[in-house]
């Protein structure tokens, strides 16, 4: 187990279009955990967030545009970058097509919404684990393998922690092992995954330097990982922020908002990607921007609250 000294440093920084409740209810980060709610009359609020990605662990803070960050020294810049601060996200706003109307709606109604710069691993084994998962059950899938093969840690707040296991901690269990975790089908994926990045024969180093393209196509290669997931860990995980994800919930947006006639003759095959290409090829280094604000707007655009 590592252990921390209590000498954690607090942050405060403004920042404009980040919004900590958006961000960790958008289905892009599933160890961003609300802090223990206190209540306030019939009310429960939020004081905050716990964060853990590549073994550090942070609580994150937000009122109005003011962000609180608590870590331990060394970590500030990478909590920061982790956030994606250093990109203008009121310009892509700005970029959105005004003939686009679902789009402007989205945009502003997610405009807190930023891309993450996540653990590369953590969102391999994450995507592969998401495949007809919803959000809760993804996240309880992930905390259970990190309590059952990840380090523990002892954070400022004296409270223990665990990381996301590596490929040779998560590839010493085995395929039985993993069923227990309730991964269904998956279990065998993430097996097979474990033993080739263990093996190197998934190198994660070379990935991490490949455009999106080459990406994609390495990505595939691999058992379980088809092109939706690929694109999850090229948005997620390499910050490929040209990937489009595809899912049941932008399916469903793109047949509602984005049909033509056009379109009627096209092989299934081809129909989703042509859908995309035409209206969003425009959002050259921000596609997956949008492809947030539009999956984000479409699951609580009507909702009063999240969580």
């Amino acid at each position: 187990m590592n252990n921390f000294t209590n000498d954690s440093i607090q942050i405060t920084f403004s920042q404009p279009n980040l919004d900590l409740f958006q961000i960790a209810d958008s289905g892009q980060c599933f160890r961003m955990i609300p802090l223990e709610s206190e209540k306030n009359g019939d009310t429960k609020e939020i004081p905050g967030f716990s964060v853990i990605c590549s073994g550090r662990y942070c609580e994150l803070y937000q009122k109005g545009e003011k962000i609180t960050l608590l870590c331990m020294p060394q970590d500030e810049t990478f909590w920061k970058n982790y956030l994606d601060i250093d990109t203008d996200y009121g310009t892509i706003i700005a970029s959105v097509d005004p003939s686009d109307k679902y789009l402007l709606k989205a945009a502003d109604f997610g405009k807190g919404i930023r891309i993450l710069r996540q653990d590369l691993w953590e969102m391999i084994i994450t995507f592969i684990i998401s495949q007809q998962k919803a959000i809760p059950q993804i996240r309880q899938a992930v905390e259970d393998l990190c309590r059952s093969y990840g380090t523990a840690t002892v954070n400022f707040r004296n409270h223990t922690y665990y990381s996301f296991p590596d490929p040779y901690q998560l590839s010493r269990a085995s395929l039985e092992e993993l069923k227990k975790h309730r991964l269904g089908y998956r279990a065998k994926y993430i097996y097979q995954v474990c033993q080739d990045a263990a093996g190197k024969h998934m190198d994660l180093d070379a990935l991490k330097s490949m455009p999106y393209r080459q990406a994609m196509d390495y990505l595939m290669q691999f058992y379980g990982i088809g092109e939706k997931v690929a694109n999850c860990i090229c948005l997620f995980g390499l910050h490929h922020v040209n990937a489009f994800p595809v899912d049941t919930w932008i399916k469903k947006i793109l047949m509602k908002e984005y049909w033509q006639d056009a379109y009627k003759d096209l092989p299934k095959n081809r129909l989703y990607t042509t859908m995309v290409h035409d209206h969003f090829s425009m959002y050259e280094g921000c596609a997956g921007v949008m492809q947030q604000y539009i999956f984000f707007y479409e699951r609580r655009g009507n909702m009063s609250h999240l969580f």
